[in-house]
């Protein structure tokens, strides 16, 4: 794994070994990134299912302002820290050891995360209506206006036009991997 632009360009990236963390490929992370690129200066990103920070670590390279990392793996937050520290990378982002449930209930607000992104293990698809559903429920109080809440999931995984005020506007597929686009409802 490499990062693909800013400051940190063709860096490399460690992936945790084994098959129970799977990193985001490059080419799904420059897609992403490439729909992403008017949003991510200045940005707040919320990595939720961080594995190895590879999509955190990307948006720190190209200028967002904070990223908050939660993994409960202790292999991929050893792999994540190390990442961290290769690049030098000692400020702007913060690390929760514990599982996202947890932690997205009991971040401070208003916290105004601009982007959230999700990368639960394939085979946890529970992981996924529980998150959607928490951030399209009680933790959208964590949302900035107008923010994204991106989830990568398999291509035959469909997830949910809606989970609570989050509704679907956008559907990439690459391969056997999708990227939701999610977007905060103005109705309560």
């Amino acid at each position: 794994m490499r990062i693909i632009a800013g400051t940190y360009r063709s860096r490399t990236l460690q992936a945790p070994a084994g098959l129970a963390t799977r990193p985001t490929s490059d080419r799904l992370r420059e897609t992403l990134f490439n729909v992403l690129a008017p949003r991510i200066a200045g940005a707040r990103l919320l990595d939720l299912y961080a594995g190895s920070g590879a999509v955190g670590i990307e948006a720190l390279s190209r200028g967002a302002a904070a990223v908050e990392f939660v993994e409960r793996s202790e292999p991929a937050l050893r792999v994540l820290r190390a990442n961290l520290a290769r690049l030098g990378l000692t400020a702007g982002f913060s690390i929760h050891a514990a599982p996202v449930n947890a932690v997205l209930k009991r971040l401070k607000l208003p916290a105004a995360f601009d982007l959230v992104f999700l990368d639960p293990p394939y085979d946890a698809e529970a992981e996924y209506a529980s998150t959607l559903g928490l951030l399209g429920g009680h933790a959208a109080a964590l949302l900035a206006p107008g923010a994204l809440v991106v989830g990568e999931h398999r291509k035959k995984q469909g997830l949910e036009e809606v989970y609570g005020r989050l509704i679907r506007k956008r559907l990439l597929e690459q391969g056997d991997a999708a990227l939701s686009f999610y977007a905060v409802s103005a109705v309560e």
